[in-house]
C-alpha cells in the first residue's frame, strides 16, 4: 500500500460501510465486480433505507392527514417525522420550513414561480434582475431563463475561471442594485467546485437580493447548516444523499413561505375553497398540493438516520481525502486534464476530466466493460463544456462507500482505456 493509500485508512469503516449496500456487491461483465464511480449521478442505497421503504408498504401503507383510522395515522407520523428528521439535519429554524418536493429541480422551480407570481418587494418584472452563474446544473438555469422570458427580467450570470472557480471579479456590477434572486451552487456537479458562498450573499444582502442556494452536491457529502449559510432558500434531493428517488427538499425562511403564493393547487393546500375563491393553508402544505410522496419521504428520513449515525464530518473528511488521492493519482495517467480545480482544496468529491482526443463515450464503454461505472456527457451542465471548449467529459464521483482501490481501478481501466485506442 502507497503511502497515500496508508493515509486514507482510519477515517471511516468503509467495509462495513459497504456492507450495508447490497448493490456494491453485485458483478458485471462475465463476474466482474462493479466499481461504481457515478454516485453525484444518484448515490446507491443502504439496506436501512431499503427496509425502511418495505416496511411502510407492508405495514403502513396509507394516505396521509385526513384518515382517522390507526394506518393513516401510522402513515401521517412517519411522513411529518420525515419532515422533523431534514430539519434536524440541516438545522431548520423551523419544521414548518421543509417542504417535500419530488426532486431538487422542482424545488427550484417553485421558488422561480413564487418570485414572478408574487407581490412587492419579492416580485419579479420586467425591471428587475436575476443572477445565477455559468457552472450551474441545467435544473438552475432553465426555471429563470423561463422567469426571465415570461416577465422581461434580465438574466446575468458569473462566468468561470480557467481552473474552474467562479470569475467574481466583476461580483457588484453582476449583483445590483436591481438584483431580485441570486441562485448559485454550493458544490458544482461537473467542476467539484465548492463555491465562496459567504462574499455572493453578503453582496446580494448589501442590495437586498434574495439567495437561492442549489445544495444538490453538497446535502450528501458535508454538514449542511442553513442558518449558517443565510440564505433565504436552500434546494437540495434524496436520491443523492443515499435516499430514495422521488423526493427532494425545499427550505425557506418562514417569512417568506407565509408571504410568497403556492406553485401548485389541488387538495391538502387549502384551508377553504369555494367556487369563487380559495384560501390556503399555512406553510409547508401551502406548497405540496395532493398525495404527496410519502414512501419516498419516509425513505429519506432513514436515510438521513444513516448518515447521521457514521457523521456527516467523518463523511466530509473520508471524501476529502478520497479526492485528494483521486486527482494525484489522475494527473499521472498521459494526456488526462482535469475539467476544474486540478488540486483537493475548496472541490467536491467529483472530477471531471478529458483523455487526449479520446471521445469521453468511448472512454465510458471500455470502462464499464471492466466494471467501472463513470458518467460520460455534459453532466446537464453544457455551458460549462462550451466554456472549455469540449463536447464532453468524463466524471467520477465518489461517496462515504469508495475505497482507494477503486481510485487504482479507474486509473488502471484509463491506462487500458489508452491502449485499447493505441
Amino acid at each position: 500500500m502507497t503511502d497515500a493509500r496508508q493515509g486514507l485508512t482510519g477515517l471511516l469503516d468503509t467495509e462495513a460501510i459497504r456492507k450495508d449496500f447490497p448493490l456494491l456487491d453485485r458483478t458485471v461483465h462475465d463476474g466482474k465486480k462493479i466499481v461504481y464511480l457515478d454516485s453525484a449521478a444518484t448515490s446507491q442505497k443502504p439496506r436501512q433505507v431499503l427496509d425502511a421503504l418495505n416496511t411502510y408498504y407492508e405495514r403502513h401503507n396509507a394516505n396521509v392527514h385526513r384518515g382517522v383510522y390507526t394506518i393513516a395515522e401510522e402513515a401521517t407520523a412517519l411522513y411529518e417525522g420525515a419532515r422533523d428528521k431534514v430539519a434536524a439535519f440541516i438545522n431548520a429554524p423551523s419544521r414548518d420550513e421543509v417542504i417535500f418536493t419530488k426532486n431538487a429541480s422542482e424545488s427550484l422551480n417553485l421558488v422561480a414561480n413564487m418570485l414572478g407570481w408574487a407581490d412587492e418587494p419579492y416580485r419579479v418584472d420586467r425591471d428587475t434582475e436575476i443572477v445565477t452563474t455559468e457552472m450551474e446544473h441545467h435544473s438552475n438555469i432553465v426555471p429563470w431563463q423561463l422567469l426571465s422570458q415570461r416577465t422581461g427580467a434580465k438574466l446575468k450570470w458569473f462566468g468561470i475561471t480557467d481552473d474552474g472557480r467562479l470569475d467574481l471579479s466583476n461580483l457588484d456590477e453582476i449583483i445590483t442594485e436591481k438584483t431580485k434572486i441570486v441562485s448559485f451552487t454550493l458544490v458544482s456537479n461537473i467542476l467539484g467546485t465548492v463555491n465562496p458562498v459567504e462574499q455572493i450573499i453578503r453582496r446580494a444582502q448589501q442590495v437586498g437580493a434574495l439567495v437561492c442556494i442549489d445544495a444538490s452536491q453538497a446535502a450528501p457529502h458535508m454538514v449542511l447548516d442553513v442558518q449558517a449559510l443565510q440564505a433565504d432558500f436552500v434546494a437540495f434531493t434524496g436520491h443523492k444523499m443515499v435516499g430514495p428517488t422521488g423526493i427532494g427538499v425545499l427550505w425557506g425562511r418562514q417569512e417568506l413561505l407565509e408571504d410568497l403564493p403556492p406553485f401548485l393547487g389541488g387538495g391538502e393546500m387549502i384551508e377553504t375553497v369555494s367556487m369563487h375563491s380559495s384560501t390556503y393553508a399555512p406553510a409547508p402544505h401551502k406548497f405540496e398540493a395532493g398525495t404527496p410522496p410519502i414512501a419516498q419521504a419516509v425513505g429519506l428520513g432513514a436515510a438521513v438516520d444513516y448518515l447521521s449515525s457514521i457523521g456527516m464530518e467523518k463523511i466530509h473528511a473520508h471524501e476529502k481525502a478520497i479526492t485528494e488521492y483521486a486527482v494525484k493519482r489522475l494527473l499521472e495517467v498521459p494526456d488526462l486534464r482535469i475539467i476544474g480545480p486540478a488540486t483537493a482544496e475548496n472541490r467536491g468529491a467529483t472530477i471531471s476530466f478529458t483523455l487526449g482526443d479520446i471521445h469521453p463515450h468511448d472512454v465510458g464503454q471500455v470502462l464499464d466493460e471492466l466494471g467501472i461505472a463513470v458518467r460520460v456527457g455534459h453532466h446537464c451542465a453544457r455551458p460549462v463544456c462550451l466554456r472549455y471548449g469540449i463536447p464532453a467529459t468524463t466524471r467520477a464521483s465518489f461517496y462515504l462507500y469508495s475505497t482507494p482501490a477503486e481510485v487504482d481501478a479507474l486509473v488502471d481501466g484509463l491506462e487500458h482505456v489508452r491502449n485499447f485506442f493505441g
